[in-house]
Order: C-alpha cells, then sequence, then structure tokens
C-alpha cells in the first residue's frame, strides 16, 4: 500500500474564489473533507518568484493580499494557519544541493490562501510556502521538485498553486458566466497537456515552447505553469492521476486541476 501523501496541483483561478461558493470552490471542501488531515502543508505557488529558492521560516505568516481592484471583502480575508519553522529548516538542510534561502518576510499569497480557505478552514494545519526560482529551466525546476519527495513520506501535502492555460488579455468577460465557452485554440492545448500530463511526457511539458503558437498563446508566462512541474516530478511509477475542475473560464483560463495517489 503506497503510504505516500497525495499531491495536489490546483488551477486556483480568480482570488475571488477564496470568497465564493462555485463549482471549484466545492471540490476544494470536498478534497479537505475526503484527505487525511496532514501534519503540514507546503505550498508551492505562482505569486511567489525569487531569485533564488527561498522558504518561509515565519511561525505566524501573514496573509498577503496580492491584487488590486477587488472588494474589500477579498482584501479582508486572514487565513491565519501557523508556519512550521522546524519543516522549512529541515527542507533547507536535506535539499542543500538547491542552496534554500530562509525568508521571514513572506507569508501566504493569493494562490495559497484562496485555496486553503475552502480545504481547510479552520487553519489549523501548518503551511510553509517554497518559491518558483525564476532563473531555473524548466527541467531544473522538474529536478528541484524531485529532491521535495521525502516530505510525503511525512505526511505533508504538497500543495502546487497555478494555472496551466493562463492568458489574462484574453480573457471575455462577457462569457463569465457561460461553462461552455472556451475559444478553440485553448481548448486543444488543455487536452494536449492532459494527454502529455497523464503519459509522463516530461520532456515535451519542460519544453512547451516548442510545441507551437496555440501553446505559447496558452502560456504566455512561465509562472503559472511551473507548479504543474513540481507536482509531476513527485509522482512515483504506480500512482494515477485524476483530473477535477476540469474547465475554461472565459475562454482562456483554465480550473484544471489534479490528485496524484
Amino acid at each position: 500500500m503506497n503510504s505516500s501523501y497525495p499531491v495536489l496541483f490546483v488551477g486556483h483561478g480568480s482570488p475571488m474564489n477564496a470568497v465564493e461558493e462555485n463549482e471549484f470552490t466545492g471540490q476544494w471542501k470536498e478534497l479537505g473533507r475526503q484527505l487525511p488531515t496532514p501534519d503540514a502543508i507546503v505550498c508551492i505557488s505562482a505569486h511567489w518568484l525569487t531569485s533564488g529558492s527561498c522558504v518561509t521560516l515565519s511561525r505566524h505568516p501573514r496573509t498577503i493580499h496580492d491584487f488590486g481592484g477587488f472588494p474589500e471583502k477579498l482584501h479582508a480575508v486572514k487565513y491565519e494557519a501557523p508556519g512550521n519553522p522546524e519543516l522549512a529548516k529541515e527542507i533547507i538542510d536535506t535539499v542543500r544541493t538547491a542552496n534554500i534561502i530562509s525568508d521571514l518576510e513572506w507569508g501566504y499569497d493569493h494562490g495559497c490562501w484562496s485555496i486553503l480557505t475552502h480545504m481547510f478552514p479552520k487553519a489549523n494545519v501548518p503551511v510553509i510556502q517554497f518559491s518558483l526560482n525564476e532563473t531555473l529551466s524548466e527541467k531544473k525546476h522538474f529536478e528541484l521538485a524531485k529532491q521535495l519527495a521525502f516530505l510525503r513520506n511525512k505526511k505533508v501535502l504538497i500543495l502546487c498553486s497555478g494555472n496551466i492555460i493562463h492568458n489574462l488579455r484574453m480573457l471575455d468577460w462577457s462569457k463569465r458566466d457561460d461553462e461552455e465557452f472556451g475559444y478553440d485554440w485553448a481548448t486543444a492545448v488543455s487536452s494536449l497537456m492532459k494527454k502529455l500530463i497523464t503519459s509522463g511526457k516530461v520532456d515535451d511539458l519542460c519544453n512547451y515552447l516548442k510545441l507551437g503558437p496555440d501553446v505559447q498563446r496558452a502560456i504566455p508566462t512561465p509562472d503559472h505553469f511551473w507548479p504543474l512541474l513540481y507536482a509531476l516530478a513527485l509522482k512515483q511509477p504506480e500512482e494515477t492521476i485524476r483530473f477535477f475542475n476540469d474547465k475554461l473560464v472565459m475562454g482562456s483560463l483554465s480550473m484544471t486541476s489534479f490528485i496524484i495517489q
């Protein structure tokens, strides 16, 4: 029997998901009910980019409202889960080749707390964030992620938060309530990505810009794509991938998520 804790890649979408009840947040709530309560959570969010690899060390991380133009009720949200400096130090000591730096300033960005407010609303599970080193290639991100595998045997949930298709400039706000709408190119890229993910085509995923203009349009910047590579790097050969929240929002933002177990 596999004793490793499941790994999640979650398409987090709009920060408003933190305060809304919809089909996506409903799935997050259900995950929180179904999964055994982890001893800790390590979140790898698209919204923490650094020039080296960092991990949060604060015992009481702050809630970061890293956005503008949203209702006051969203800015009022505070996710007050404790940090876990001991686990952060263990990561630093274990993954020595990455020269990971401890960080006392960063807290929980919305790629983290917008999901966890639904999954673990009591905020009773310690959380640390692990940054995305923007100087690394996709292959280097994948290799670094493999070194975090030891956490799974410590009942740690590794939550990788991004969006596979993330072209905000092409969002069609008039289609916000149209659950069936997706640009043809976005639908095609979503299908392609799911095939590459399930078949373990890591080289293709790491070289996604070579997959053609539609993929380049779907993934104009790498930040929301990188967390996907972390999740896949942690998959063991005998494990399966189950997709959920597999929909496009406003044409060019995919909420597609998956669990590895």
